[in-house]
């Protein structure tokens, strides 16, 4: 039920998202999402991809600091309003979202979410009880 997200530490430098990309290539792992945050010295990248433990290890053996947390994906109507049902559902459950990111869909009438919460199996089941999709990590990794 949870999806595998790698959070990449990359210092603001020319040529560090090529050199993290180009490694990613080479050991054949797709890229589903991302999403960046950065300061002036550096940033952090947070992918999802089709395979996170071989993506995970080949960024730990090129030294680069990165880790693996547990986030949600859901599908949403795309429609406005449709990401506000999502939001209300884990506003009234007492679950607050610490980031969220989303990512282009194949379906023209859902859009996807990533989210990191504070209590993912708290947000799965309101969302399910609220006919929210969620999304396994396969249907993710196979996108």
């Amino acid at each position: 039920m949870f999806i595998k997200q790698l959070s990449i530490f990359v210092e603001n430098k020319p040529g560090r998202l090529s050199s993290i990309t180009e490694l990613l290539e080479k050991n054949n792992i797709d890229i589903r999402a991302l999403s960046i945050a950065d300061t002036r010295d550096f940033g952090i990248l947070r992918l999802i991809v089709n395979d996170p433990d071989k993506a995970l290890n080949a960024l730990k053996s090129a030294d680069y600091s990165v880790t693996l947390t547990n986030v949600i994906a859901i599908g949403i109507e795309d429609t406005p309003g449709g990401l506000h049902k999502a939001m209300d559902i884990l506003y009234k459950n007492n679950i607050s979202v610490e980031y969220m990111y989303a990512f282009i869909s194949k379906s023209k009438d859902t859009a996807y979410v990533i989210l990191r919460v504070e209590n993912n199996d708290k947000a799965v089941t309101a969302m399910e009880e609220n006919n929210i999709q969620v999304l396994t990590s396969k249907d993710i990794y196979e996108m």
